[in-house]
């Protein structure tokens, strides 16, 4: 029974064949013959696939250890070097309070704090964020299981008292980016809108400095009014 990647004859019948074709001055058949057999040969390793090593699985990409010091706890993780932030605090901290939206970078709903600076989680790498100050949503509150408003950030308040969301999705996100606008604009730190209004010496919070400096978190239900009326009232240190 002949093998079902049989390419044909045998070395010595090839060679008899070969010098019969090339007497009769065939040889451009002989090599067209001897690509349509090995096409199919390779058409039949792709629909089938081969066992042992040649087609057997890739050995697993190895881990990188990373520590990442979230909400002032240390975490040793061993991570894909790919890995993103994100996925490392959703996937292997169980921090799920940090939201997944598009994983492109474009609605803020994973935003998080790096050494107070807001980031777009999704778009950074677990291992760039080693050794710095990550905060979460988990990571706001003034205990770790808050039992009323008083415990809570200055910034969660507020969204609770103004009714700042709707489904609550990008809640996390929205709140994570305004602890961290409130206290660029406390350092002086200008928007777009500064410089249109001309108040480029310490501009205060209005409701378009807001929405400016808000505008990359997205809320897909609409509740923008509570939104920017939540950060004005908690960039004032009040909750009403």
């Amino acid at each position: 029974m002949s093998h079902p990647f049989d390419l044909g004859p045998e070395p010595d019948e090839f060679a008899e064949e070969e010098h019969q074709l090339a007497k009769s001055g065939l040889n451009l058949e002989l090599s067209r013959r001897r690509f349509v057999q090995a096409a199919g040969v390779l058409s039949a390793v792709a629909t089938v696939g081969l066992p042992g090593p040649l087609f057997g699985e890739k050995p697993a990409t190895s881990g990188q250890a990373v520590t990442l010091k979230v909400n002032g706890q240390t975490q040793a993780l061993n991570v894909d070097p790919r890995t993103s932030l994100l996925d490392a605090l959703r996937e292997k901290l169980d921090m799920t309070g940090t939201k997944k939206g598009c994983d492109h970078g474009q609605c803020g709903a994973c935003t998080v704090l790096i050494d107070g600076r807001r980031v777009n989680s999704c778009l950074t790498l677990a291992v760039a964020a080693e050794g710095a100050e990550i905060t979460t949503i988990e990571g706001l509150a003034k205990s770790a299981d808050p039992k009323d408003i008083s415990e809570l950030h200055p910034v969660q308040a507020a969204f609770l008292q103004h009714d700042g969301y709707q489904c609550g999705y990008c809640t996390p996100g929205q709140i994570c980016s305004a602890v961290a606008a409130i206290e660029e604009q406390k350092q002086g730190a200008l928007s777009i809108v500064s410089f249109h209004t001309g108040n480029t010496d310490h501009p205060d919070l209005s409701d378009d400095e807001i929405r400016e400096r808000m505008s990359g978190n997205i809320c897909r239900c609409g509740a923008y009014p509570n939104i920017v009326a939540a950060v004005r009232a908690a960039s004032k240190g009040a909750t009403v």
